[in-house]
């Protein structure tokens, strides 16, 4: 018999309605599962219904799917001045006939335990509302209220089913928010049960800093994060932090990007420090880091790219007041739409919080570094633990996007802080250590490179030198009692210059003696060399003489024998 092979069909795949909330489409892998309810809940004031109610706007500006909102507690004119301050206008939405917003009163002491309670008069309400607008989205907001009056559990449960059955039947994608009772994630217990994905909204309090966490429970037929994510409201509506991120894939860059100060370059290889990396600039108070930072900053936008500087310790203008007194004009780059501050005490949030706000403010600029000036101040609202789970995920997430951060650490003694050493020196690319040197009866700053991955680097102590020109790094300068710094230094070098000065000098005086030495022997021997030339000279006169003394001799003995000859012929 042959065997006949199976074709492989597609598996199917569920599919979803994305939310537009920042972050969590992310999360859910795509959005909420299209045409099936979802439950959010959680306790009082921890976002539900601004959370449905962003779904249904989100859904009818961006995705042009129209959505019905049935509100058991709020009426519409309510819900609307709600979120106006988040920038929404649902007043102008409803006129367009793209979010309709009906409010259900629910009498209790109307309400009759006869069994004859059921929910067929909010079925043929939600039905007109969908059909009026063709509504893609519906949130019901709060289920609790709709069945505040019943006490008999069969028809209660009864009617929750039909409730979330009706919606399924209109191929709608609906949430529907609960409050959480006693050992269930609703008061009921049963919408957990029959929703398709529950969303958990959580709003705690810990060390006086409230911090608000979502967290998926169930999604049927999905993979999801399965993590508490912290999220923020603010003035632009939701935002989700994914911080899920364990993989160690991300890619890297070869390109250098210089730090701003030329002499650092020059320690770091000549080329400065890799694009996308992290580094930690620590010191006591009063060595500089804000001005290395500042001159980071700076050094950035003069490359025309977008630099984010979080301060946490001073207001922009302060920091832009001090940075002139260095040369630095921080306003410019401000004004050019270069430089962006974003300027918070430590307490304003919680550190989930801190890093929600900085995610979303770096997805919205895009920059290509980031300042984070003190990070040591955000031990003010958790401990260095978890302030080091925080940075590992803002690290991750900066290395992901090829962002450039520089942190700055106090540490609050000549050695190295050990909270600063826990947590944070070992996350990091390159750490610059800026310590004081007390010599002399006076402070001065030194610098070196505790480390730079992948690079050669110096590991010189340089002295750190800020005047009303800029920041520069001093050439290492060795004296007998090994590094100098400051006036020690200075008066070093002008006492190897006046000894070099006096060394000139002898060398100078030398040179002239020999000189006239030179010439005092040239003479002599010109002398000589004449004295020479005249007894030359004279005994060559005599030699002449002779010689023709000797030719006239000759001559005549020539002429008188040529006479004699001619005689006797």
């Amino acid at each position: 018999m042959s065997k006949t092979k199976k074709t492989s069909s597609p598996l199917p795949v569920l599919a979803k309605t994305p939310t537009g909330i920042t972050g969590l489409d992310e999360i859910t892998m795509g959005g909420l599962p299209k045409g099936r309810p979802t439950l959010v809940c959680g306790d009082a004031g921890c976002g539900k219904t601004l959370m449905s109610l962003e779904f249904i706007i989100r859904g009818a500006t961006e995705y042009n799917e129209p959505g019905v909102f049935i509100a058991f507690e709020e009426k519409s004119d309510e819900l609307a001045v709600n979120v106006s301050s988040l920038g929404f206008d649902l007043k102008q939405l409803q006129n367009e006939k793209k979010v309709r917003i009906d409010h259900v009163y629910i009498e209790v002491s109307e309400i009759e335990e006869t069994g004859e309670y059921d929910l067929e008069g909010l079925f043929i309400r939600l039905n007109h509302a969908i059909d009026s607008i063709g509504a893609k989205r519906v949130v019901l907001d709060t289920i609790e209220n709709l069945f505040s009056g019943m006490q008999n559990q069969t028809i209660l449960r009864a009617e929750i089913r039909r409730l979330f059955h009706f919606l399924k039947d209109k191929g709608v994608t609906a949430i529907v928010t609960g409050e959480r009772g006693q050992g269930n994630y609703t008061r009921q217990g049963l919408e957990e049960y029959v929703s398709d994905c529950v969303i958990l909204l959580d709003h705690r309090v810990d060390a006086q800093i409230t911090t608000r966490r979502l967290r998926v429970v169930k999604y049927r037929g999905s993979v999801h994060g399965t993590n508490e994510y912290p999220f923020l409201i603010d003035e632009d509506g939701i935002s989700v932090l994914p911080v899920t991120s364990l993989k160690l894939e991300k890619e890297v860059s070869s390109e250098r990007i210089s730090s701003g100060i030329q002499a650092l370059d020059q320690m770091l290889g000549g080329k400065g420090f890799f694009r996308g990396s992290s580094i930690l600039v620590s010191g006591t108070a009063g060595t500089g880091k804000t001005s290395i930072a500042a001159y980071f900053a700076s050094e950035t936008c003069k490359r025309k790219e977008r630099c984010i500087y979080f301060a946490f310790e001073e207001s922009p203008k302060q920091i832009i007041r001090n940075m002139h007194s260095i040369k630095v004009n921080l306003q410019q780059y401000v004004d050019k739409g270069l430089l962006h501050f974003h300027a918070s005490r430590p307490t304003l949030y919680g550190l989930e919080m801190h890093l929600v706000a900085i995610h979303k403010i770096i997805k919205k600029l895009k920059p290509s570094t980031i300042i984070l000036d003190p990070i040591t101040n955000l031990v003010t609202v958790g401990s260095m633990s978890d302030v080091k789970a925080m940075l590992v995920r803002l690290i991750d997430f900066l290395q992901e996007e090829q962002i450039t951060v520089m942190f700055t650490a106090l540490s609050l003694n000549t050695v190295v802080n050990e909270q600063t050493d826990e947590g944070v020196s070992s996350l990091v690319d390159a750490w610059l250590l800026v310590r004081d040197i007390e010599t002399n009866g006076e402070r001065n700053r030194g610098m070196y490179i505790m480390k730079s991955r992948g690079m050669q680097h110096s590991n010189q102590v340089r002295e750190f030198v800020i005047t009303d020109h800029g920041l520069d790094l001093m050439d290492v300068y060795i004296g007998p009692d090994g590094v100098l710094t400051g006036s020690a230094r200075q008066a070093q070098m002008l006492e190897e210059q006046t000894g070099l000065a006096l060394q000139d000098h002898a060398i100078s005086r030398k040179d002239r003696e020999i000189s006239r030495k030179r010439k005092l022997l040239e003479a002599k021997i010109s002398s000589l060399q004449t004295e020479f030339e005249s007894i030359e000279e004279e005994l060559n006169k005599v030699y002449l003489e002779e010689e023709l003394k000797k030719q006239i001799k000759k001559k005549t003995r020539d002429d008188i024998t040529k006479l004699r000859r001619r005689g006797n012929d």
